[in-house]
């Protein structure tokens, strides 16, 4: 199956979806944390995606579609840390944080995936 868009791949599908359930869950941290923890989690979260769709236009270089493959797994990562912040303050349960970090493991095993067979999507089968 040929990806034409990188709307169309499942890991960014759901780094989409932790991107809005990081919204969702953030809405309710104190205001005191708007421009600190708030502010980073929601922006790390959001990178994850963002990232994959650069890395989509960087294909015709195996490196660069790396690098921002391996940028998305770091915003990923970065958010795993927000989130695990999030409970230690008492602002999720364990049962929500352990959601999180469902879909934070998913996306990163999906990407590191991606970068170990970069060549499969920078190749000549890719539909540019």
């Amino acid at each position: 199956m040929k990806v034409n868009h990188f709307k169309e791949l499942a890991v960014y599908q759901m780094a989409v979806d932790l991107q809005q359930c990081v919204f969702e869950v953030s809405k309710h941290f104190p205001k005191e944390e708007r421009y600190a923890l708030t502010d980073q989690v929601r922006r790390s979260s959001r990178s994850v995606g963002a990232n994959l769709a650069e890395a989509w236009r960087k294909r015709s270089y195996v490196a660069h579609f790396t690098s921002k493959l391996t940028d998305s797994d770091a915003e990923n990562s970065e958010t795993e840390h927000w989130i695990h912040t999030a409970y230690l303050c008492g602002y999720i349960d364990e049962a929500l944080k352990s959601e999180i970090d469902l879909k934070i493991s998913a996306i990163g095993k999906m990407l590191g995936s991606m970068m170990r067979d970069a060549g499969h999507w920078c190749g000549d089968s890719v539909k540019r």
